[in-house]
């Protein structure tokens, strides 16, 4: 996600290509033998394992260094998102719910801190990459589900990432209901109208 990101602002030119493992294609065995994915080839060099693309990236792609930050405090907030979600669509209670928005808060409530754009400076990282669709799987899936929605109060959070709406409801992880017709993608893209009301008056 953090090439993509760096795709969309047009710093680097991006071309994904997929490899099955189980047949993988001659060229690929041919150059790389059974090294697993991902690989990175820049310019005809071909980078191999997490930690070395991620050094390469930021030592040598335009902007790249500005995606693999180190915050612990930023980390831990991030990490923790999915697993109250989790709870509160397992549990389905108040308590839950209100552990979530809780957590929501915190986040809200360092972004107001630090006054940035973004978790980390005013320039987007690998934590906002990361923040942006979880955010969305809490807005939709919430929603859908069990009826929870982010508070207008942390109206840092309320942005607009990418992910259909019936990507997010029918993933099986979290799949509770079938769904026998097919439909046409929906995003949730908008920003509630009483933050932008708040904005507008501060």
């Amino acid at each position: 996600m953090d090439l993509y990101l760096l795709a969309e602002l047009k710093t680097i030119s991006l071309k994904v290509t997929t490899v099955d493992m189980q047949k993988p294609p001659p060229d690929f065995r041919t150059n790389f033998e059974a090294t697993h994915p991902p690989i990175l080839i820049d310019n005809g060099l071909a980078i191999l394992e997490n930690e070395k693309i991620e050094r390469h990236i930021m030592k040598s792609v335009p902007g790249g260094h500005n995606l693999f930050v180190q915050d612990k405090e930023v980390a831990s907030l991030i990490e923790n998102l999915y697993s109250k979600l989790k709870l509160v669509l397992v549990r389905k209670d108040e308590q839950k719910s209100a552990a979530l928005r809780a957590h929501l808060g915190r986040i809200d409530a360092l972004l107001e801190r630090r006054a940035t754009r973004f978790l980390t400076g005013d320039t987007m990282c690998c934590f906002d990459c990361e923040l942006m669709p979880r955010l969305q799987h809490i807005r939709v899936a919430g929603k859908y589900f069990v009826d929870f929605e982010i508070p207008l109060s942390t109206k840092g959070l309320l942005m607009s990432p990418k992910p259909t709406r019936q990507r997010i409801e029918d993933d099986p992880a979290l799949k509770m209901k079938k769904h026998e017709e097919l439909e046409t993608p929906t995003f949730t893209t908008s920003i509630p109208i009483d933050v932008n009301d708040l904005s507008a008056t501060e």
